[in-house]
């Protein structure tokens, strides 16, 4: 493995284990001193405390060249790269973002078990499945079609990538967890034992890859995602490319 190939599966990994060990910890705070209520004034600062949160592992994307938490993200740019990407992201930098998802859920445990929950499906397997699947295919959409929103303009884009996850999970957070995110799904799933069960494959992975899948074709159809995964790439590139 090359160096920057290696540079970016650590860097997924230890995005991932913070994306999880620190969402852990600031959705327990949340919770502790601002309530589980939504009305107005602290459905706002929560609102705004997410799309912060959100942001920042955003910023952190980009600081790192490309590192990442979430595996459909990554799934969505190689399919419309070159075989050889895609080959490193199933078996690289996936495994790495599982691997780090499931540390930080561990690690979460071990330091503040008073922040170990994780996502709960409270409706049957085949409306959670349709849930997670249609909000990773609205998340998919707005990802790779959020360029056409002042493409120059990174903040702003950055912000309405934010917003739109933020409001899209907690759309589904009362429903499936509003997780989509298969790689910290199967965090929470493999310290709870529960990772080879019918439930988390189907609504926790074959659904959001269905719909990310989706939403990559939909996007197609609209926007050349080959030039959207140049516009996105910083350092890292195949030498096959």
């Amino acid at each position: 493995m090359a160096p920057m190939e290696l540079q970016l599966v650590l860097s997924d990994l230890l995005i991932s284990l913070l994306w999880v060990w620190s969402g852990s910890i600031l959705r327990y705070f949340a919770y502790t001193f601002l309530g589980l209520g939504m009305h107005t004034g602290i459905g706002l600062l929560k609102l705004i405390l997410a799309v912060l949160y959100v942001s920042f592992f955003s910023w952190l994307g980009k600081a790192t060249n490309g590192g990442a938490y979430n595996p459909l993200m990554v799934l969505c740019h190689a399919i419309s790269g070159s075989f050889a990407g895609f080959l490193f992201v199933i078996f690289g930098r996936i495994p790495a973002q599982v691997v780090g998802s499931t540390i930080g859920v561990g690690l979460t445990k071990i330091t503040f078990p008073e922040a170990y929950y994780g996502p709960r499906l409270n409706v049957d397997i085949h409306q959670g499945a349709l849930m997670e699947g249609f909000l990773t295919l609205l998340i998919v959409i707005l990802s790779l079609g959020i360029k056409k929103i002042n493409p120059e303009n990174l903040v702003l884009r950055t912000w309405i990538s934010s917003l739109s996850k933020v409001i899209l999970h907690f759309l589904g957070s009362d429903i499936t967890g509003g997780i989509m995110n298969p790689a910290t799904a199967f965090g929470w799933a493999y310290v709870q034992g529960d990772h080879m069960t019918k439930e988390h494959l189907l609504v926790y992975w074959l659904a959001p890859v269905e719909g990310a899948l989706l939403g990559v074709w939909v996007c197609s159809l609209f926007v050349d995602l080959k030039k959207h995964k140049e516009h996105h790439q910083t350092g890292y590139k195949f030498k096959s490319e």
